[in-house]
């Protein structure tokens, strides 16, 4: 897993591009600057509604929750699916961390999402059987496209009544640092691509369009470890002086 310690001005900037980039392809209209402003500096900028402010700030604490939870070694499981959702969706959803209990959609789909009656089974399935497939691979492609897959058959079930498209998105990433690779930040820009291969159900385009993402991640990430290591040498240095 990342070491969250040596690597913590890196995990703070993928929860800002995570919390910016997620929410704009739900629709949020906050700035990544501003979001910058308010996951890091607890500033709140003019101009937006406080919905689109709490589905920004939201992020800090249920992805703080993620990296506890890999922190202890936690798997994935149902209470750690559910806590995410509620996390992400404080003080917007009355049903935060419930499973939906009505009939729900999704815009522009021609499939029907999951029941509310078989939502609990498909669910408790799913986080089974997504588990017992990354069990039985080892390759960091492989990883990807099981995790992808079950990406798609989330968003597909769609448990909840509201918030399935950034907690989807936060699960994914969940499983991905729980497996040592980087995280998936998916930009608004791609969000045309990126829903496309969830309506066609395109494990193998989704997979290659995250390998790209992935590869770039590595790269990022590795250009931010270089830094905190020259930071932990002049830390030292002053130290011996």
């Amino acid at each position: 897993m990342l070491n969250t310690c040596q690597l913590e001005e890196y995990l703070q900037d993928v929860l800002v591009r995570l919390a910016h980039h997620s929410s704009a392809i739900e629709g949020n209209t906050i700035t990544l600057p501003d979001t910058v402003s308010i996951i890091l500096h607890n500033t709140l900028p003019g101009g937006y509604s406080r919905r689109e402010f709490f589905e920004i700030e939201n992020h800090r604490d249920a992805f703080a929750y993620v990296i506890e939870q890999l922190q202890d070694k936690q798997p994935l499981n149902l209470t750690v699916l559910k806590d995410i959702h509620e996390k992400l969706m404080d003080r917007l959803l009355v049903d935060k961390g419930q499973f939906k209990t009505s009939e729900n959609a999704i815009q522009g789909a021609d499939f029907l999402t999951a029941s509310p009656k078989e939502t609990p089974f498909l669910m408790q399935q799913w986080v089974d059987n997504l588990n017992y497939q990354l069990e039985s691979v080892s390759k960091d492609r492989d990883i990807l496209r099981v995790i992808m897959d079950f990406h798609i058959q989330f968003e597909r079930i769609h448990p909840f009544s509201d918030g399935n498209g950034r907690t989807g998105r936060m699960l994914m990433n969940y499983a991905l640092i729980q497996h040592d690779l980087p995280p998936l930040i998916i930009q608004a820009k791609d969000k045309a691509a990126y829903v496309n291969y969830l309506a066609k159900q395109d494990i193998d385009g989704i997979t290659k369009f995250s390998y790209e993402l992935i590869c770039d991640e590595t790269r990022r990430m590795q250009r931010f470890n270089n830094k905190e290591k020259v930071q932990m040498k002049e830390r030292h240095d002053e130290y011996e002086r």
